[in-house]
């Protein structure tokens, strides 16, 4: 690490060193997790069930291209930003900019036609993407893969706590005050304040400075997918990642077109989709809490990786024989309940050993480029076989594909474990 990096990390350490402990600095990471969460579980079940309305959720996979193209063309501005700012100051710009278009989007909704609640759902899409990884990113710079072990279960359960409110407190909204629907853009746009407020504080108080124990991977170019492609532990991770995301539409297609069945009725269905999130949510905090720690300490990262894709199997397999609302909502849960839980936090193990500037740039691709393309792919797939071709399948059929891509998303996790013992070794060389 050159000289004057390291003198910017000591004297960000001189600031406020009594914030920079352990448990201080994961309280405070927990509580700005649990609001951007609460924004996003506020938005979601709105976005969802607006489009459901006007559009109909049989024409989902046409949203998710569209949010695909567009995160293509926001990444390359995007990147522009985070060479030319510091992380912290995009992090702070994204949540005002982010909280004055939820504002603007309220008062448009008034308007007739299917544009606005199209724009909408894209928005929320690209939104729940670019905040959480940027709070990932900034988290990721600042411990080391043994201080992430002890602590990111407990940071990643803010992010947990935050969505079981936001669901809740959206459902209550919906069910015992006048408010409608698009009015939880305004409660969620001034969540989204309280955040930029919250994250401006812990960068002064200098709680996101970064740490100094990482590993340089091999890589002669920059850039997103150059790097990835230099790298054979960030590609085999990106690849996890993006058949995660293959799989992701389809059960949300199974998930969605099922509730759509039994909650004809919008404001019935958006309180449905919010209780829901808020169920799944606590799900999610009692495997973070009581078996993310159990299997990371018997089986590490890796083991965390595989309950997900196993899982997933094993409900898709009940769908596909019986495609009640009680085993939609179980697969939706074993993907995203699993994803936000014992997933994320085995995810971002991966990560720490790794250049932080590296991380910030990979993931971009990864999070927000990679995840759309094969997001376009299961898409184009649910077209496919339920609308384009001469013969189709039932929203249940789809299954078959699911159990296909977890078997192969299995077999990567595999072989990702030497890779990972490789690069945890070398962060544990004395520099």
């Amino acid at each position: 690490m050159e000289t004057s990096k390291l003198d910017i990390i000591a004297k960000c350490k001189e600031k406020y060193v009594a914030l920079r402990q352990l448990g201080i600095r994961a309280v405070f990471l927990f509580v700005n997790f649990f609001l951007i969460t609460m924004a996003l579980y506020q938005l979601k079940p709105a976005s969802r069930s607006l489009f459901i309305e006007d559009v109909g959720a049989a024409r989902l996979p046409y949203v998710w291209i569209i949010t695909a193209v567009t995160m293509v063309v926001f990444i390359s501005y995007y990147h522009r930003w985070v060479e030319r700012y510091s992380r912290l100051h995009v992090v702070l710009g994204t949540s005002l900019v982010s909280s004055a278009l939820l504002i603007v989007f309220r008062l448009l909704f008034n308007l007739p036609g299917p544009a606005i609640p199209i724009c909408f759902y894209v928005f929320v899409d690209i939104f729940s993407v670019v905040l959480i990884e940027q709070f990932w990113s900034l988290t990721n710079s600042v411990y080391t893969t043994q201080e992430g072990k002890s602590w990111y279960g407990l940071v990643g359960t803010g992010g947990l706590v935050g969505g079981v409110t936001g669901g809740g407190f959206s459902a209550l909204l919906i069910q015992r005050t006048a408010l409608q629907t698009p009015d939880l853009m305004i409660t969620a746009a001034a969540t989204l304040f309280l955040i930029f407020i919250l994250t401006w504080f812990m960068g002064r108080a200098g709680i996101y400075c970064e740490v100094e124990h990482f590993v340089h991977l091999k890589t002669a170019t920059k850039g997103g997918w150059r790097i990835l492609g230099h790298s054979r532990y960030l590609l085999l991770i990106a690849a996890i990642l993006m058949l995660a995301q293959l799989v992701s539409p389809l059960i949300d297609y199974q998930y969605l077109n099922t509730v759509e069945k039994f909650y004809p009725e919008r404001e019935a269905r958006t309180a449905f989709l919010s209780l829901f999130f808020s169920v799944m949510g606590l799900i999610s905090i009692g495997i973070n809490l009581l078996i993310t720690p159990c299997i990371h300490r018997f089986f590490g990262a890796i083991g965390g990786l595989l309950a997900q894709p196993l899982m997933i199997s094993l409900f898709s397999w009940c769908f596909l024989f019986q495609s009640t609302l009680f085993f939609g909502c179980a697969i939706k849960i074993s993907d995203r309940g699993l994803s936000y839980s014992i997933n994320r936090a085995s995810k971002e193990l991966l990560y720490i050993p790794v250049d932080p500037i590296i991380i910030y740039q990979a993931k971009a691709w990864i999070d927000m480029f990679g995840y759309r393309i094969f997001k376009v792919s299961g898409s184009v797939l649910i077209l496919l076989f339920t609308q384009w071709l001469p013969f189709t399948i039932s929203v249940a059929q789809l299954s078959w594909f699911t159990i296909s891509i977890c078997a192969i998303w299995i077999g990567l996790i595999l072989a990702l474990r030497f890779d990972y013992q490789a690069v945890c070794q070398k962060e544990e060389q004395p520099y």
